[in-house]
């Protein structure tokens, strides 16, 4: 009897072509992903900045007034932390204004300067260049950092109260710029925000500057005939 011969099963072709191209595609799109971000992350060469060694002092850094990729490391992130923008690692003034703010907050008024009242008083020590306010002994606004008068233009010191409140103002006097939440409390000069950096420029025409968010919260908190207290000296001002 004959039999017929089962066939044997074809041999399947060999993977490690298709396996080759897999892997080699999965490489390109993790590069893609992942490389531009973990170089931005490492990748910190911002030079030594103007306010080098008080960042160094307050970051808890080597003290020595030389930007290392440490420095400039720790430097972005508190920057990032605290939405300074651009958050490139300098020791520049914007950077240098909110470490000085941040350093009052543990206590503003330890001088003495701003009276205190059993009403709100929006504190300006122009010698840190912050603003608070405070009812009693109580602070309900932290202190945040401000821009003030330049030479010949500088911001009235003294008592003053909130006389007139507009939401967006635009300036009749200076080219119409933008002077949002503006709290006008002496012959013009106001506490408003700014929308662009706000130490472009060696300082304000008189009017207290703060950075928009800050600007809005305070317009959120006073109101008017709220009392203003202005004491001290610009830093680079003749006074």
């Amino acid at each position: 009897m004959r039999t017929t011969p089962t066939p044997s099963a074809a041999p399947r072709p060999r993977p490690m072509a298709r396996t080759a191209a897999l892997t080699t595609v999965a490489l390109a799109l993790a590069l893609t992903l992942v490389t531009p971000s973990a170089a931005r992350a490492e990748t910190c060469t911002a030079r030594t900045g103007p306010y080098q060694r008080p960042l160094e002092e307050y970051l808890e850094l080597p003290v020595d007034g030389v930007q290392s990729t440490a420095d400039c490391q720790a430097i972005r992130a508190f920057q990032s932390a605290n939405a300074i923008e651009p958050a490139n690692g300098y020791a520049g003034l914007a950077t240098y204004r909110w470490m000085v703010a941040l350093k009052a907050r543990a206590d503003p008024n330890a001088e003495g300067e701003c009276p205190v009242r059993s009403h709100r008083v929006t504190c300006v020590d122009l010698d840190r260049q912050v603003l608070w306010v405070q009812r009693d002994r109580e602070v309900i606004f932290q202190p945040v950092p401000i821009r003030t008068g330049r030479d010949a233009e500088e911001t009235r010191l003294g008592w003053h109260s909130i006389y007139w409140r507009s939401r967006d103002h635009v300036s009749t006097i200076y080219d119409n710029a933008p002077m949002p939440y503006a709290q006008f409390f002496d012959g013009g000069q106001a506490l408003h925000g700014r929308l662009d950096d706000l130490y472009d420029g060696g300082g304000s025409a008189g009017c207290v500057n703060l950075r928009l968010s800050d600007a809005e919260k305070l317009w959120d908190l006073l109101a008017l005939e709220d009392q203003i207290y202005i004491w001290g000296v610009k830093p680079g001002t003749d006074g």
